[in-house]
């Protein structure tokens, strides 16, 4: 079937520097999911807590399926991630370090099913994120250059 990519944390990249990913199955209603089908999903405020050997997604936005009336879910209430334990263990491990957290990177439906890519973070600081604005901004003043170059 494919990946569909349904939602993605856009200032995810910005504003951490990424030290590992991992792919999570996510525990989801029946509104919810006819809601992320929809593409009515946003992670730009979302994060995971780890506890007792389990993962939770917190502050995702899943809009309210209009079509569920009365059964329709609390928007962003706390979903549970699937991940294996030894995946569980490694994000304790890893967060336990200052300065680490685990952020959300993109939700997608895989195979019909709703998955959550999530990452080991670490903040960056203004210096950081104006290093990375200005190593962008001379990729692209070269690619510019090299297609006029050769654009005859």
């Amino acid at each position: 079937m494919g990946i569909k990519v349904v939602a993605t944390n856009r200032k995810a990249r910005r504003n951490y520097s990424i030290l590992d990913e991992f792919e999570a199955g996510i525990v989801l209603l029946g509104s919810e999911i006819k809601s992320v089908r929809a593409g009515q999903v946003s992670l730009a405020e979302a994060y995971v807590r780890v506890d007792d050997n389990q993962a939770w997604l917190i502050d995702a936005h899943i809009a309210p399926y209009e079509q569920a009336g009365i059964h329709n879910h609390d928007p962003k209430r706390t979903r549970k991630l699937l991940l294996h334990k030894k995946e569980i263990h490694q994000l304790w491990e890893q967060i336990t370090i200052k300065g680490v957290a685990v952020i959300p990177l993109k939700m997608y439906i895989k195979d019909g099913l709703a998955k959550v890519q999530i990452a080991v973070a670490r903040g960056k600081k203004l210096y950081d994120k104006r290093q990375t604005i200005a190593k962008r901004d001379a990729e692209r003043e070269m690619e510019r250059q090299l297609k006029k170059r050769y654009k005859y």
